[in-house]
């Protein structure tokens, strides 16, 4: 077993509150010494396609399916297991002067895809390269800055990150972010610009064979020299679906999400498993207050949230196969979650006080989904009671994600992942003008500022202890229900149903709410 906590020291003392803060440091051993040439060569598995990006640190689509996608062919220092972090490229860690400064002890048996051996320099690399070419997915910006300061090799297998300050949230930030190889990328001067399939060329478990955009169709084969746990699954593929639940009764597919109208069918059969997940998707309702400033009042946003029936939404949208969400953002499951939040349920007497007899007409983003349009028809029926009219602009998902990243738009309703990482969030989406990422579900609300909710918000960031970094948490979560910057509508809890007899290795990460997203669903467990 590989044990983090090697020595009683003060040194360790802060590794241990640390990870503790973080997610929990979890030291589970991994089977690094299996050979990969036993993997079994039979089996694929095949998932509901569609066209997410190219699968490089780069070139995906901000949404999950295309992020997941690219790290099962690219590794990190860390992974997430289902209590929380665990040693992956990195098999040692510790923390010194403060929580300014982490080493990390690298595996020293890790190839590349095209053969070339890993090693401290691509640590290096990656980290100096990511500080001038953002990725997609990048956790390593913090109010617009870089949080890395220097890298610096103590050995091939060692290094030493400086960062810039003491943060409860940066073993995590920088154990997830995925390594590239140096001798790729070092001449590389614009990544959007760089198409060779050398682009593709990670370390993790599955390497890239083919992809189609206008198909939506993927492959990963399992890598044979691959460092780590062997692979369960020989290959990976993602083909296009019409029918999802039509596909998965024909075989053609092996793993769906089904509706609860429908779960009763595959119910009491052994052939059969159906596992729910974590509330950790859901819908929110965002209000753009620089290009309305009377949303800045915020009695105009409790008649929104006493106007709404988010009951009658999630019963009607989500056919009852969710929560209501929290106000105060983090939902009922998470490890962080304060149920002593300020409650809002549908009352037009109160949403109509609050307003005082004033009209209002503003235009509802949303994208074409039929839940979307569903849920923003609902809004704008119980809206119209209390004096709210709403006119709804239905676009694609892409151009919705666009003009809502773009901050183009007046009230949008968007639903993503996500819901069950480090409270963290709180601070991105209350307390911050930048957005950490490209995806449509970071960053701020437009125009919101509430001084004391900043100043708990960074303060949480700061605070090494858990259990007063819980209590800036919880406080941040009642402050921001009182204040409604924007409405969480509903989490959504998904049926996955699978054949066991076909495979039975599926997982949720702690974090995280799909199974087929998870690197380890792939990966042999002890």
């Amino acid at each position: 077993m590989i044990n983090v906590l090697k020595k009683f020291s003060i040194i360790t003392f802060l590794v241990l509150i640390i990870c503790l803060l973080t997610v929990g440091c979890d030291t589970k051993s991994i089977d690094t010494n299996s050979s990969n040439e036993d993997a079994n060569k039979n089996l694929v598995i095949r998932l509901a396609g569609g066209d997410w990006g190219y699968p490089n640190p780069y070139k995906h689509y901000p949404r999950g399916p295309g992020g997941f996608k690219m790290e099962l062919i690219f590794d990190s220092l860390l992974e997430k297991d289902e209590k929380g972090i665990i040693p992956w490229l990195a098999k040692d860690w510790k923390i010194e002067n403060n929580g300014k400064e982490y080493i990390f002890t690298l595996r020293d048996n890790v190839k590349w895809h095209d053969g070339k051996k890993f090693n401290a320099e691509d640590v290096k690399f990656t980290f100096d390269y990511y500080k001038n070419h953002s990725p997609v997915w990048n956790s390593l910006l913090i109010d617009g800055k870089y949080i890395i300061e220097n890298v610096e090799i103590l050995n091939e297998n060692e290094v030493k990150i400086y960062v810039n300050s003491s943060n409860a949230t940066y073993l995590d930030r920088i154990g997830k972010m995925r390594i590239i190889p140096k001798h790729i990328w070092e001449k590389v001067d614009d990544p959007q610009k760089f198409n060779s399939n050398k682009s593709i060329i990670g370390c993790g478990p599955y390497k890239f064979i083919s992809y189609n955009s206008e198909q939506g169709t993927y492959k990963l084969e399992a890598f044979k020299d691959y460092w780590g746990p062997k692979q369960k699954v020989s290959a990976i593929e993602w083909i296009p679906v019409s029918d999802p639940v039509l596909a998965f009764e024909k075989g053609e597919i092996d793993l769906i999400s089904v509706s609860p109208d429908i779960i009763s069918r595959y119910e009491n059969n052994d052939e059969f498993k159906i596992s729910k997940n974590k509330p950790f998707w859901g819908y929110r309702l965002i209000f753009n207050m620089n290009k309305r400033p009377e949303l800045k009042d915020v009695n105009l946003r409790k008649a929104f949230a006493y106007g709404i029936d988010r009951e009658e939404i999630l019963q009607k949208v989500g056919r009852g196969s969710g929560i209501v969400a929290s106000m105060g953002y983090i939902p009922k499951g998470h490890r962080w979650y304060n149920d002593k939040v300020e409650k809002y349920s549908l009352d037009s007497s109160k949403a109509k006080n609050f307003i005082k007899g004033k009209k209002y007409t503003f235009e509802l983003l949303i994208g074409n989904s039929n839940k979307e349009v569903k849920m923003a028809e609902l809004m704008k029926l119980t809206l119209q009671k209390v004096g709210i009219n709403i006119n709804i602009k239905s676009v694609d998902m892409k151009t919705r994600d666009s003009l809502v990243k773009n901050y183009d738009f007046e009230l949008a309703i968007i639903g993503h992942g996500g819901w069950g990482r480090d409270p963290d969030s709180l601070r991105e989406f209350y307390a911050s003008n930048t957005k950490g990422n490209k995806s449509p579900a970071s960053g701020c609300i437009p125009g919101y500022y509430n001084e004391e909710i900043n100043k708990l918000a960074k303060k949480q960031m700061y605070e090494l202890n858990p259990q007063k970094r819980k209590e800036i948490i919880f406080k941040l979560q009642e402050l921001i229900s009182k204040e409604v910057p924007q409405i969480p509508v509903y989490n959504t809890i998904e049926n996955f149903l699978y054949r066991p007899s076909k495979y039975n290795g599926w997982m949720y990460r702690y974090d995280h709410h799909y199974a087929e997203h998870c690197k380890l669903s792939y990966l042999e467990r002890k």
